[in-house]
């Protein structure tokens, strides 16, 4: 239990393994681009006391390990980082000046619970690569 947090009346270690697909799965994700994406969701997740413990980005989808706080729902906490991931990434990475109807993600997310397996886990996350091979 060395590994658990608390807050003023819990005890908890609630981890998730989320993966978001971008919008019709068109390859997006590369190069520098790959790069700020990773820098705004590492940035959101600081933001809402989201612990970020692994992240890997594909051409077409990203896969996070996250710590997310009882305070704060699944669905809450995914539709924070799409939606404002989504904003950001248009703003800064591919400089688009009007903001209405654009979308980066699809609608719509993987999730499941990563329960006392964290190390299966991350070693998927991390060797994301070799397994499409």
């Amino acid at each position: 239990m060395k590994d658990w947090k608390s807050i003023s009346h819990v005890m908890w270690d609630c981890k998730y393994h989320l993966v978001f697909v971008s919008k019709y799965r068109h390859r997006k994700i590369y190069g520098e681009i790959r790069k700020k994406i990773g820098g705004i969701i590492r940035d959101l997740c600081r933001q809402k006391g989201i612990e970020l413990h692994e992240g890997h980005a594909k051409s077409d989808h990203i896969h996070l390990l996250v710590s997310i706080p009882p305070k704060y729902s699944v669905s809450n906490t995914a539709g924070f980082i799409k939606g404002k991931s989504a904003i950001r990434i248009h703003r800064e990475v591919l400089n688009v000046k009007r903001m209405t109807g654009l979308s980066f993600w699809s609608t719509g997310y993987c999730v499941s619970t990563v329960g006392l397996d964290e190390e299966t886990i991350r070693k998927y996350i991390i060797e994301q690569d070799k397994q499409d091979e």
